[in-house]
């Protein structure tokens, strides 16, 4: 979905002995091969994943009896359901027939994966968690450089550094893993420090929440972000790992409906997220003085409750309730703004747009802003050049403050 996430995720299965990259970044490229192979009815999400594959296809030397795509898959009304075997199909038209899709499923926790399952959840999640940390840090230091691509440079040196011990097997996975890719995300912290920067130019806090795959590929948002800097602002990006927590909470939710509150099968979900907040906890405290004011809520909850006036989340599921409980948390945390990241036609946005202006009335009239994508050219400098008024007019009003950003 990031790049940088895509990058960890690659190195997690290096680890095991996969020879595992990364598909090629999105490109015009892109949508001139998936529009050979769809309609026009697919989102956005679908048309970049399927064209990034096929560009893989394209390169020198590609063997499809040697290649396989991995594609995870769930269930649910989201058409990312339909992803696996609509790339499947595709391969085949395309003369792939002999490309492996690989498409571990959410419904059986991706026990597909076998083997594998096990120490590639851990490597995953640990990729997901030094990955969001490294791209929040960019956000932070990108607005505030005074020498231009520094900190994107510091980055991507970081992401390195850290996919490299990521991938080292000669750590074996656990304590003493954790210790090893912490070490690494604090040299990458200590990178990001070197940045020339000037913290005492002022920035507007905007959050930034809406469907996963739009609004984490730069891509397929044409790099929203990067130019919402060039008006003075400064992003607060909801990362992958928020979801991760979310799936564990529906988990719960599930059990219980089911009557199996007590089973020895809430008891692994529960001792499972015990873990997964402990190895968050320590891969995170490289960075805790970098976070200070920016901090993610303490448990998904958090966000659900802030959600439940507007949305019930026992109902309502997804991207939309976790979208509408962020933006309110973020309201509570300073922000200047919000923007709301979504393809073109995605129920989640439709949704929330409907929801936002009853939250921003109760949120003293925080400016909260849709932006669609469908792949085509939109006038993003004129839209955001009118949002970022709104922003500046809203943070001379507003009565909860941001927290002051604490020295390294």
């Amino acid at each position: 979905m990031s790049d940088e996430g895509s990058r960890a995720f690659a190195a997690a299965f290096r680890y095991l002995g996969i020879d595992a990259h990364q598909s090629p970044a999105g490109d015009e490229r892109t949508y001139e091969l998936a529009g050979r192979f769809t309609s026009g009815d697919e989102c956005l999400p679908e048309r970049v994943t399927v064209g990034d594959f096929l560009k893989v296809a394209e390169q020198p030397g590609f063997d499809a009896a040697k290649t396989a795509f991995f594609m995870p898959t769930a269930g649910g009304p989201c058409r990312f359901g339909q992803y696996a075997p609509f790339l499947r199909q595709i391969m085949r038209e395309a003369g792939y027939e002999d490309v492996l899709v690989v498409e571990p499923s959410s419904a059986d926790g991706y026990a597909g994966l076998g083997e594998y399952a096990g120490p590639l959840m851990r490597l995953g999640w640990w990729g997901l968690i030094g990955s969001d940390a490294l791209r929040k840090m960019l956000h932070i230091y990108r607005p505030h450089e005074t020498e231009a691509g520094a900190a994107d440079r510091a980055c991507d040196r970081a992401l390195t550094i850290f996919c490299d011990a990521l991938a080292d097997p000669s750590v074996p996975v656990g304590a003493r893993k954790i210790e090893q890719l912490a070490a690494a995300l604090a040299e990458g912290r200590d990178l990001f420090r070197a940045v020339p920067v000037d913290f005492g130019r002022e920035t507007m806090l905007v959050g930034v929440v809406g469907e996963i795959f739009c609004r984490l590929s730069t891509f397929s948002n044409e790099d929203l972000i990067r130019r919402l800097e060039t008006f003075g602002a400064q992003a607060w990006l909801s990362d992958i790992t928020e979801w991760v927590w979310y799936t564990d909470q529906e988990n719960v939710k599930n059990l219980r409906m089911l009557g199996r509150g007590l089973s020895l099968d809430m008891l692994k979900v529960r001792l499972k997220m015990r873990i997964q907040h402990d190895h968050e906890r320590k891969l995170l405290a490289p960075f805790r003085k970098e976070f200070a004011g920016l901090e993610e809520p303490h448990g998904v909850t958090e966000v659900l409750e802030r959600s439940n006036p507007y949305l019930p989340y026992e109902g309502s599921l997804g991207e939309m309730v976790l979208s509408v409980g962020k933006a309110i948390y973020l309201y509570e945390r300073g922000a200047d703004g919000i923007i709301d990241i979504s393809p073109f036609t995605c129920m989640n946005g439709i949704v929330c747009e409907s929801i936002y202006p009853k939250v921003s009335r109760d949120c003293e009239s925080i400016p909260i802003r849709n932006f669609y994508f469908d792949g085509t050219q939109v006038d993003l400098e004129n839209d955001l050049g009118i949002f970022m008024e709104l922003v500046h007019n809203y943070n001379r009003r507003k009565t909860r403050k941001r927290a002051a950003r604490r020295a390294a």
